[in-house]
């Protein structure tokens, strides 16, 4: 098997030091590697399996001789450097919005829909962090028919970054002391409040986050228009994880024994859900490990074929930096680069 050259774009931010954390434990092989950030992070040091490197700052040139480019750095920082990557003959798995509707970008979640990468044409987009977890549990369930699908989403603050984190964090400690704090990340407070906006709403009276949801779920599963999709993303004061309340309408019958069973063998995915001893899954449970877990398994009340189920993932893992090197990973296995 051949190894590519990779570099990492937006290496000294919160999901890229996710990914090299998960590059190193997934043992990813590369004939080079290097880590690029902005002028501001530049001449940063950042150690790699054992070994330390000084982080450069991206230009067109550094794309030179790099195979594949796993990039967190934002939708303008993906935008501008994503034609350079593909004239020099580069792959650019990228885990901004920025391409992943666009027809000729495959939105790739490894393990659900791997085919998708060999339609590749330079640009691999990853999904949003709160898509990401939805489609492993969905994908072994599409054999029932998926008809109808609702999803509420309980996200945690670090969907919004590094700032957003330490913004709970000050603002917690001020409420805890009876102090004043004026809120820049989030339109309302967030400690000790749940807000129903993540991003900023859209014409049809959803946000753009809830839209990603359904549009990102469309495209992964390869789902008609005739399937209907809603989705409700609410922002919660917790560090890390996102939680998931979804409920499935299916065009056949479905018990909850049998989707209890199929998730069980399925990738990515762990049940816990045995309510009656209080075991169903929190976001501590799924805080800096990689399963999505699912719970709460049970029969829809409002639908006729319907199940309802909860599903809790680290959003910083599986809905960003998991992902990413899974897909690197998968490049360079099916020798697409």
């Amino acid at each position: 098997m051949r190894k590519p050259n990779i570099a990492v774009l937006g290496a000294t931010g919160v999901v890229g030091r996710e990914i090299l954390q998960i590059a190193e434990e997934l043992n990813v092989e590369y004939n080079s590697i290097k880590f690029l950030s902005s002028a501001r992070s530049a001449g940063s040091k950042i150690t790699f399996k054992g070994k330390e490197y000084t982080v450069e700052e991206a230009k067109p040139e550094s794309f030179d001789g790099v195979n594949i480019v796993m990039a967190s750095a934002g939708g303008s920082t993906s935008k501008k450097f994503a034609p350079e990557i593909v004239k020099r003959g580069g792959v650019l798995i990228d885990n901004s919005s920025a391409f992943r509707m666009e027809k000729d970008v495959p939105l790739v979640i490894v393990g659900v829909n791997d085919e998708d990468l060999r339609q590749h044409k330079g640009i691999i987009a990853n999904p949003n962090c709160s898509t990401s977890q939805l489609m492993l549990v969905l994908e072994p369930l599409k054999r029932f028919g998926i008809k109808r699908l609702i999803v509420s989403t309980y996200q945690s603050v670090s969907g919004a970054g590094l700032a957003a984190m330490n913004e709970l964090r000050d603002d917690t400690a001020a409420r805890l002391k009876g102090e004043k704090f004026e809120n820049v990340c989030f339109k309302k407070p967030i400690s000790f409040n749940v807000i129903p906006q993540i991003d900023v709403f859209c014409e049809n009276g959803y946000t753009k986050e809830e839209m990603k949801v359904v549009n990102e779920t469309r495209k992964i599963l390869h789902l008609s228009e005739d399937v209907l999709i809603s989705c409700t993303a609410v922002r919660v004061p917790v560090f890390r994880g996102h939680s998931e309340a979804v409920d499935i309408e299916f065009e056949n019958g479905v018990t909850p024994d049998e989707v209890r069973e199929i998730l069980s063998e399925s990738f990515g995915v762990k049940v816990i859900d045995n309510p009656d001893n209080f075991e169903y899954p929190t976001t501590r449970d799924a805080d800096g490990v990689d399963p999505v877990f699912a719970g709460r398994i049970r029969k829809n009340l409002a639908f006729k074929n319907g199940i309802s189920l909860w599903c809790v993932a680290d959003n910083l893992r599986i809905g960003a930096a998991l992902n990413t090197v899974r897909i690197c990973k998968k490049v360079t296995e099916m020798g697409l680069f």
